[in-house]
Parts: structure tokens; C-alpha cells; sequence
């Protein structure tokens, strides 16, 4: 599916997003999991905001959002993002997800901050030593060695199959999950609960809950779903701790990609999210704009 600007996220910095690329005449798409998920969907009421006499719920108030949107013309699909990248010619992005592959010119990401946390021993102390967030990152370090994902539903799978022609084993780590997805022969699955990740100056094992060990070379983690930041991780944005970092126009440090919402940081408000959506619904329509007038010049 081609598209001018892809957003990501149909929360109130998603669809804020959306109103003015339409508006300003380009094709918009959302792609999200769902209308109704993420954190505001579970809040039963919200009094603090303007132009709602009485309270209103999150759900309801994502519904609104949305209506409102495909009012417009804005196209919002629904399915699970897996990974995003630079398209063959590098000058856009290509975003592929579970039954659609997406490209489009300029993305806004605004899928919400990071809340899927694994609190397992020695994920932290070994980030950048053998723990890794990123399969098309980092696989290349990985050549013909034994590597470990986290997780259990589509997005950890996607993240195995981009290792395997890379690693010489590639296992799949549930955590005492069922699985979610049904795996090749070529991964090797444990559903244990896992004790720790441990190694001397780098990863060399997993333990598990039962005291029994798995060698392995490397970790990746893959739990949920590919948020924001995972997204921005993978495409090379830079990142302030678990945010992602923009300028005053919401854009990253890669080109035509752009950020609003929680996944920034600050104030974890709806109308700190409608502003950012706003403004990188602007940045998004001037960027494109641009390379529209660029391509006609050389046509």
C-alpha cells in the first residue's frame, strides 16, 4: 500500500497528525493494532480537558478521534506492525506488518511510550554486549553464532526469521508464555520462565527458571509488540533514554521521519499529544510538498 505519509498510531498524536496532512491534500494512512488499545483506552474517565463539560472515556475519546479522521478521507487500517526500513531507493520508508507491507515518503511515529519491560536479571548490565533491541540492526554481529528471542507473538517471530540466514542457531524464549504463532523447524522454542541473562564481558548464556542453562551468543528482545521507539531504533533515530529525540517540528534525526505523543517523553497528557500530532502533521506536509516539487523538476 502506497501512501504519502504513514502514521503510526491512532491515538490522540496519531489522528492529530492525520487531520492536517489530509487537510493540507496529501493521502494519509494510519496503521494501528486497534482503535481501542494503548494506555488511554483504560482510562474510565478524563475531566481535565478542554471542551468536555462532563467526562468523557478513553475509549470513547479514541473513537471520536477516529471518526473524525476517516471523516476526512484518512484511511485507518488495522494490523501489527513488525518493522520499519528505508524503501530500495532510500528515499523513503517501507513499513511491514502483518497481512500489509506500507511505503510511504514521510512517517510519523506515534504509537505511544514503551511499557513492555522485562525486569530480567542482566538485560540492562548487558545492552550493547550481547543484548540487542534490533534483529536488522545488529544480525550482521551475529554470523554463525547461537542467538536468543524474547518473546512470543508475531513480532518476536518476524525478529527470529530476520536471524536465521545470519545465525547458526536461533532459539525462541517464551518466558513461560504459550506461543502465539506457529514456528519453523529452523527455530528451536523453550517455554520456561526465564532466571537471568548471564556472561563474563558478554552474553554466554540464559538461565532458566529451573536452574538449567542455554548457551547462546546473543539476546533479543522482542516482547509485544513493535512499539514507537522500537520502530525508531531499528531505522536509526536517535533516542533520549526510552524516548525518542526531535526537534521543535517533531522531526528525528532521519529525514522525513517525524514523532508525537507519549513516545517523546514529558507531559503524558492527551493535549500534549494533539499538540505534537499537529506539528508533525505540518512538518510531515511541508516535507513531502517539498519532495513532490524536486521530483517535478526533474521530471
Amino acid at each position: 500500500m502506497k501512501t504519502d505519509v504513514l502514521i503510526i498510531g491512532a491515538g490522540p498524536a496519531g489522528v492529530s497528525a492525520a487531520l492536517y496532512t489530509r487537510r493540507g491534500g496529501l493521502d494519509v494512512t494510519i496503521v494501528t493494532k486497534g482503535i481501542e488499545t494503548g494506555g488511554l483506552a483504560k482510562t474510565d474517565k478524563i475531566e481535565n480537558y478542554y471542551g468536555f463539560a462532563e467526562p468523557i472515556a478513553g475509549k470513547e475519546l479514541l473513537r471520536r478521534g477516529a471518526a473524525g479522521a476517516k471523516r476526512l478521507g484518512v484511511h485507518i487500517v488495522e494490523d501489527e506492525l513488525l518493522g520499519l526500513a528505508f524503501n530500495d531507493t532510500f528515499d523513503g520508508f517501507k513499513a511491514e506488518a502483518r497481512e500489509h507491507t506500507f511505503s510511504a515518503p514521510a512517517v510519523i511515529l506515534a504509537a505511544g511510550a514503551a511499557r513492555a519491560t522485562l525486569p530480567l536479571p542482566g538485560i540492562r548490565e548487558f545492552e550493547g554486549r550481547g543484548v540487542s533491541y534490533c534483529a536488522i540492526c545488529d544480525a550482521f554481529f551475529f554470523r554463525g553464532k547461537t542467538v536468543a528471542v524474547i518473546g512470543s507473538g508475531e513480532y518476536a517471530l518476524h525478529e527470529a526469521q530476520v536471524l536465521l540466514p545470519h545465525a547458526k542457531k536461533v532459539l525462541l524464549l517464551t518466558n513461560g508464555e504459550k506461543p502465539a504463532v506457529r514456528l519453523p523447524e529452523t527455530i528451536e522454542l523453550h517455554t520456561e520462565k526465564l532466571a537471568a541473562v548471564e556472561g563474563q564481558d558478554r552474553v554466554e548464556r540464559v538461565r532458566l527458571a529451573d536452574g538449567s542453562e542455554l548457551p547462546v551468543d546473543g539476546v533479543f528482545l522482542a516482547i509485544g509488540t513493535a512499539g514507537s521507539t522500537e520502530l525508531a531504533r531499528k531505522i536509526g533515530a536517535l533516542l533520549e533514554g526510552s524516548n525518542i529525540k526531535t526537534d521543535a517540528k517533531q522531526a528525528t534525526n532521519v529525514p522525513g521521519l517525524f514523532a508525537a505523543g507519549d513516545c517523546t517523553g514529558g507531559l503524558l497528557q492527551v493535549s500534549k499529544a494533539v499538540y505534537e500530532g499537529s506539528v508533525a502533521g505540518l512538518s510531515a506536509l511541508r516535507y513531502v510538498r517539498e519532495k513532490q516539487k524536486k521530483a517535478q523538476k526533474q521530471s
